[in-house]
């Protein structure tokens, strides 16, 4: 069967998922340093930062943007090579409980083809085919509406800087 038909690309150009982290449950949004040259660097913390703006512009996008369904999920903690490389302890202690790639891969397969999940409200986050909370209870990571605009603005202005020049 011709998976690649009219209504199956039209349907495709309306729809965006972005795979995050729920490493990002533990970060509060932080605009005043987006390229994270201020104090010490910590990868596994600006992952878990990029992982947060992510989020936020999916729930942002989704408002804006009507027309495109946006949907942003976490595959759960999969064992992968970049869970084994970036994470060592982190994967000797939890190497037994770990999904499988296609475990963690079901969700995000689950919501670019599922028509239950295309009835879901735009711009969730997912885990496991249910939408959850993109926040902790008391963990006060909460953007307010002034933080949620400056980023966007700040990511604009990072995305001028690649255009190319105008001749």
């Amino acid at each position: 069967k011709n998976l690649l038909t009219p209504e199956c690309i039209m349907f495709f150009l309306f729809l965006q998922i972005t795979v995050s982290s729920g490493g990002m449950l533990v970060q509060k949004l932080n605009v005043d340093d987006l390229q994270f040259e201020k104090g010490t660097f910590d990868g596994t913390m600006a992952y878990a930062q990029n992982k947060r703006q992510q989020v936020v512009l999916t729930e942002l996008w989704a408002k804006q943007h009507t027309d495109i369904h946006f949907s942003c999920m976490h595959p759960g903690w999969a064992d992968t090579p970049a869970v084994r490389s970036s994470m060592p302890d982190f994967y000797e202690k939890m190497k037994n409980k770990l999904r499988s790639e296609a475990q963690g891969a079901d969700t995000v397969v689950w919501l670019a083809v599922s028509a239950a999940a295309a009835q879901q409200a735009s711009g969730q986050f997912f885990q496991d085919r249910r939408a959850v909370s993109t926040h902790l209870p008391l963990a006060a990571t909460k953007p307010t509406a002034a933080e949620e605009a400056q980023l966007q603005t700040a990511l604009n202005q990072l995305a001028d800087k690649c255009k190319p020049a105008s001749s």
